[in-house]
């Protein structure tokens, strides 16, 4: 009798046997393939969920920064426009002017060609706006008996290669003047009233609030006046100019580009000024900074928090898998291995006449351990697309990444083809040498 007719027989003799063995098989592959699949579901899943929530965070952190970069620049033109009123910040003197004197006198005794304005003005600087030439000297007011300061201006000078800027001081309209505070309260002038300064009529155009310093006792007129009333015919003593950014340091690159342009001139920075505009504008960026980067980081914690919730997440399915598994393994092998048991038990006599007739016990172990390799074999078939497809209809990412899990899988279907029909040979081979050993007298004997 062939080898291949006696295993088939085994198998149809011992049908129920076979399907209990084939099942517990079947159960334990679907089950393996079924918890891994799952776990790599799990992951394709946080991937999606991730990025999902990192493209809508990305998202909502855009518009963010684009509205607060709007409402910074917003705020920056408001200050700009609110810090204007705090008047020019550079002063351009003439080079041999003693600042000693400048400060005790509150007014420049040096003086330069009204040109310069004009060359600054048609140059392509950069680091200054609204050049305001004039001629300021401290004189006494014959006509009042009283100490003033007369200042001569013409209006703003736009620089050429610039969009025309509103002024920040309008000029004195010929034959007018304007009086300082202290000047107009003291001697009860107002607007329209008629002066005379100097033997020269001139009409009240403009009476200032209080500043509080010296432009309190001036007298402001037309520049060219000015310089015909002082005989300085084309002089000036000062160039008055706006710092374009009022930022920490600037006043080396303003010195540098004014001297280049008037190597025959000095600049100062009227600290207070340059200081309350820069300190300005700064807290209004590290405002902007500050609040974006707390948005940021409150970005990155919920990423990272949904990352941690996943990953917990993950962490209890792997502990679940690691107890299941084993457990179902374990189970699989006890039962095939005490259906062997029975049925080599039951065979005894059945073993010991095959044996008498002559059959090898090679042969003997062949009949019981290739049916177990089949049951291994047919198991794991049957398991591993049933697992794929329990794996599929429970995992939870989007049609591409289960397509994704499908080409993953196959190390792990090529793993449990090949370790189930090991176990099932493993879980038979003690039942079958402990029948095989057996004396077939005593087995028949004993029938």
């Amino acid at each position: 009798m062939k080898l291949p007719h006696l295993i088939l027989r085994e198998i149809a003799f011992r049908k129920i046997s076979f399907a209990a063995s084939l099942l517990a098989v079947c159960a334990s592959a679907c089950c393996v393939v079924a918890s891994f699949e799952l776990l790599k579901d799990h992951d394709l899943r946080t991937e999606e969920i991730l990025k999902e929530k990192n493209r809508q965070e990305a998202g909502r952190l855009k518009k963010y920064t684009l509205r607060l970069t709007e409402l910074t620049r917003k705020h920056e033109d408001e200050t700009r426009k609110t810090m204007k009123n705090l008047g020019f910040n550079i002063l351009i003197l003439p080079r041999d002017q003693n600042l000693a004197d400048l400060y005790a006198e509150d007014f420049a005794s040096k003086y330069m060609p009204e040109e310069y304005v004009t060359r600054l003005a048609n140059s392509k600087i950069v680091t200054v706006n609204h050049l305001l030439p004039s001629l300021t000297q401290k004189l006494t007011w014959p006509e009042k008996k009283r100490t003033v300061l007369l200042i001569g201006v013409r209006g703003e000078v736009p620089l050429m290669h610039k969009d025309p800027k509103k002024p920040l001081l309008d000029a004195v309209p010929k034959g007018t003047v304007v009086l300082g505070h202290e000047l107009h309260q003291s001697l009860g002038l107002k607007e329209g009233d008629k002066i005379t300064l100097m033997g020269e009529e001139f009409k009240v155009h403009k009476c200032y609030k209080a500043r509080g310093n010296k432009d309190d006792i001036s007298v402001w007129i037309d520049l060219s006046k000015a310089q015909q009333m002082l005989k300085k015919e084309g002089k000036i003593n000062a160039i008055l100019a706006l710092e374009c950014n009022c930022t920490a340091d600037r006043l080396p690159i303003i010195r540098k580009e004014i001297a280049d342009i008037l190597p025959e001139t000095q600049v100062i920075e009227r600290g207070t000024k340059a200081t309350a505009r820069a300190e300005q504008r700064m807290a209004a960026r590290r405002l902007a900074e500050g609040t974006l980067a707390t948005e940021k980081k409150r970005t990155a914690e919920t990423l990272a928090a949904s990352r941690k919730e996943r990953s917990a997440h993950k962490a209890e399915l792997e502990s679940f898998t690691a107890t299941l598994i084993p457990l179902v393994l374990a189970g699989c092998a006890l039962l095939i291995g005490l259906l062997a048991f029975l049925n080599v038990r039951d065979r005894q006599a059945e073993i010991g006449i095959l044996r008498a007739i002559g059959l090898k016990s090679s042969q003997v172990y062949a009949i019981f351990l290739v049916k177990a390799f089949f049951i291994g074999v047919i198991g794991s078939l049957a398991g591993l697309p049933l697992g794929h497809l329990i794996a599929s209809q429970a995992a939870k990412s989007s049609a591409a990444a289960q397509g994704e899990l499908l080409a993953a899988g196959g190390n792990l279907f090529l793993l449990v083809l090949v370790t189930t029909p090991l176990v099932t040979l493993l879980s038979s081979w003690v039942p079958t040498l402990i029948a095989v050993q057996q004396d077939p007298s005593s087995t028949l004997r004993e029938t």
